[in-house]
Order: structure tokens, then sequence, then C-alpha cells
């Protein structure tokens, strides 16, 4: 495995949800790639620390609790013709999850459902162009299985 850029790699969104949590059920949707991403963020689960401190032993002792499977924050050249911006934007509006597709530059794919839970217009200074921004809240399924990693 060696280190590569981020170049060529897409997220793709499908309003679809996948019958089974799992590789075979996310590769059963239809996804449609959002156009003119300039930054993806990041992703990942990140657990609650859960502490307890007995009087007798004053040690602070340490668990893991709750994990959240975090927020990716999306940056985007604004195109309001792009299939792939219009079901993100229509998924702003629904309270409904929407399943993405991650794909990096050497076929590494990342599956998860989020909440779409904004697409906000950005129209800055005269050396900018038109943006936009979306945030996604990965969710997890009944059964705690958030993202779904297919590793080339």
């Amino acid at each position: 495995m060696t280190v590569r850029t981020s170049a060529t790699s897409t997220l793709r969104i499908s309003a679809g949800t996948p019958v089974t949590f799992d590789a075979a059920g996310y590769a059963a949707l239809s996804f449609t790639t959002i156009g003119e991403v300039t930054n993806m963020g990041e992703l990942g689960r990140d657990f609650q620390l859960v502490t307890h401190n007995p009087i007798a032993t004053r040690g602070t002792q340490k668990f893991k609790g709750s994990f959240n499977e975090g927020t990716m924050a999306l940056q985007l050249g604004l195109d309001t013709d792009d299939a792939g911006q219009i079901i993100a934007k229509a998924g702003s509006l629904s309270d409904n999850a929407y399943a993405f597709k991650l794909t990096t530059a050497n076929g590494d794919v990342y599956y998860f459902q989020a909440l779409v839970m904004n697409f906000k217009v950005g129209v800055n200074d005269v050396n900018s162009i038109t943006s936009a921004t979306i945030n996604l809240e990965i969710t997890t399924s009944n059964t705690g299985v958030g993202i779904v990693e297919v590793l080339s």
C-alpha cells in the first residue's frame, strides 16, 4: 500500500436504501455522481469517552462509549444542472437517509447512509467560483452497521 493523492476520487449518491447493509446490498443500488466536488472532508467512527473514578484508587478508568460515524463537509462548485447535486439538494429537504458511495483513486470504496443536513450556496468575491456546501451526517443501521469498506 502506498499513499496517493485524492485526485480522481468520486462521491456518488442514491435516494435508494440498500436491502442489506453490506457491500452486496449497496452495490445493487443505482448511484449518481455528485459533480464539481472540490473537498470531501473526512469520515470515520468517533467514540465517546466514558470515565469512572473510584474513590478508593483515585485513578481514572477509561472506556469507549457510544459511537458516531461523523459528518462529511463537502465543498463544491455549484452546478444547478448536475444530476448528483440535484439529488443532494432534494435530500436536504427530506428526512430520509440517502446512500453514498465514495471511491478513492486506487479503487477503495466506502458505502454509507447519511442525512443531507443542508445545501448552501456561496457567492463570494469577484475572483471566486459560485460554490455550495453540503453537510452529511453519517448514520448507522439498527444493527450498528455504519461505513462499509470494500478495499481494493
